[in-house]
């Protein structure tokens, strides 16, 4: 059985074990006690119906003596009976005058409270209180019960005569058998009832929790980017589960609905931005253009001996500004339309040497560990990668010492790493977490889209691409692809 922490279905389970656990102690508990309870009204009524018994052997005795009914007689009338009668009833018998004293005995070595020659006066006491002439103590002597029963003796004219006291022994060794037996029956019924629990536990709490497992399964894999599965409504089950079931795919569908709203309004609102910041680079070349023209406008002499060079350096301003701006709509076009991309098997260390080959800076210093690392890649798009690192590299200038870059291939057994390190100014810390958002860049002339696009390639091929730096000491960049 699969259970987790604290999760509904352990919970479930648990609770039916502990109250089935609880059940059997609670029961085995009252069985206890009802059979003690039974002992206790045994012994009660057993003890009243042997003092009835020997009253009425007693009384049949006072009947037919010839001695006068007295208290000082009863050792008399009871010389040789007290023992015939004690003997059928098996209980011992003493006799006492009203101040307590005993008169007569059937002499049985019992307990200490029997063989006092004298009734305490408390015993008395509430003797003559007792509503029904009957007075019983409890004590226990070694760990074994007693009851000694006192009640008053009359004569033939109801008049009290002596009291009559009868120990009692309350033996419980049937009772315990019989307890003892009954336990060990109820404790394989519930043995028994506690291996059903244990399997209809675990057959209920995954009929209870399986819809809610479901839908705990679908929520960890719900994503706004993709189409969600809803869960089938199961008639048969509980009205609640269907509520819960219904709930989530009612939140499935205004999820997909909501996800279209963002989706179209991202896609607005990056066709917004991407107007703004086109509108924003060519603004830049058209004031210097227009300057260029009204000066031109105003200073310019067909007939003066320099005009032709006048209207050539004209001419090359224009041209110039022109470049930039087709430099800019190039760089614009690039990143909104990335060309269709080929997942072919690309020798990693021979493509960024040749990415490598259309720079002369003799500062940029290139190792691999290995001849020939293969990944699935487009080998165009990877040459845009390194160039677009060694340019950022490169232009990472510090003035106060040269600039030194590292390219480096490495690999791991299920990895490729392309390394670009370079010792310049580093990014400040304010800039770090934007390095890769487009538009943001730090350079003046730059529009902020080569690391953007090459983000964008390096996932497209389920890769990742990290930053290193520190302000005013360099960069490090580092591309992780997956080994073919």
């Amino acid at each position: 059985m699969k259970f987790y922490r604290n999760s509904l279905r352990n919970r479930i389970f648990f609770s039916m074990m502990l109250l089935t656990a609880i059940a059997s102690v609670l029961i085995a508990g009252m069985s206890i006690y009802q059979f003690r309870e039974q002992a206790k009204d045994y012994h009660e009524k057993r003890l009243l119906r042997k003092e009835q018994a020997i009253k009425e052997s007693i009384a049949y005795t006072l009947r037919k003596t010839d001695y006068e009914v007295s208290t000082d007689n009863l050792p008399f009338i009871f010389k040789d009976e007290i023992y015939d009668i004690s003997a059928i009833h098996g209980m011992p018998i003493y006799m006492y005058d009203l101040q307590g004293r005993l008169r007569k005995s059937s002499k049985a070595q019992f307990v200490n409270d029997s063989i006092h020659r004298q009734i305490p006066s408390d015993i008395i006491q509430h003797l003559a209180n007792a509503q029904d002439g009957r007075y019983v103590v409890k004590f226990e002597v070694d760990d074994q019960s007693y009851r000694s029963s006192y009640s008053y003796l009359i004569d033939n004219q109801f008049k009290n005569i002596a009291i009559l006291n009868l120990p009692y022994i309350e033996n419980d060794d049937f009772m315990n058998y019989e307890l003892e037996e009954f336990l060990k029956r109820l404790a394989g019924v519930y043995l028994l009832m506690f291996l059903f629990s244990l399997f209809l536990g675990y057959i209920l709490s995954k009929y209870i929790t399986r819809s809610i497992r479901n839908i705990s399964d679908n929520l960890k894999y719900l994503d706004i980017s993709k189409r969600n599965t809803k869960i089938e409504v199961d008639h048969k089950g509980t009205e609640e589960i269907n509520t819960l079931v219904a709930s989530y795919n009612n939140m499935v569908e205004q999820l997909e609905e909501s996800a279209v709203k963002l989706a179209t309004s991202e896609r607005e609102q990056a066709w917004r931005e991407m107007a703004k910041q086109v509108a924003h680079e060519v603004k830049n070349p058209l004031t210097p253009m227009r300057l260029t023209v009204q000066s031109f406008q105003r200073r310019f002499d067909p007939e003066q001996s320099d005009a032709k060079d006048k209207l050539n350096e004209f001419a090359n301003s224009l041209i110039e500004q022109i470049d930039v701006m087709s430099n800019i709509a190039s760089a614009f076009s690039t990143y909104a339309t990335m060309p269709a991309q080929k997942n072919e098997q690309t020798d990693v260390p021979m493509v960024t040497q040749l990415a490598l080959d259309i720079f002369n800076e003799s500062n940029i210093k290139y190792s691999e560990d290995a001849p020939s690392l293969m990944v699935v890649f487009d080998r165009t798009q990877l040459i845009r990668v390194v160039t677009n690192l060694v340019k950022n590299a490169i232009q990472a200038t510090d003035a106060d010492r040269k600039n030194l870059i590292e390219v480096a291939v490495t690999h791991t057994d299920d990895e490729v790493q392309i390394t670009v390190s370079d010792t310049g100014t580093g990014i400040h810390p304010d800039h770090q977490d934007k390095i890769f958002e487009p538009k943001f860049t730090t350079k003046t002339s730059g529009m902020g889209l080569g690391l953007a696009m090459v983000k964008q390639i390096v996932e497209n091929f389920n890769g990742h691409i990290s930053m290193q730096t520190i302000y005013g000491q360099g960069t490090t960049f580092k591309v992780v692809l997956p080994r073919v």
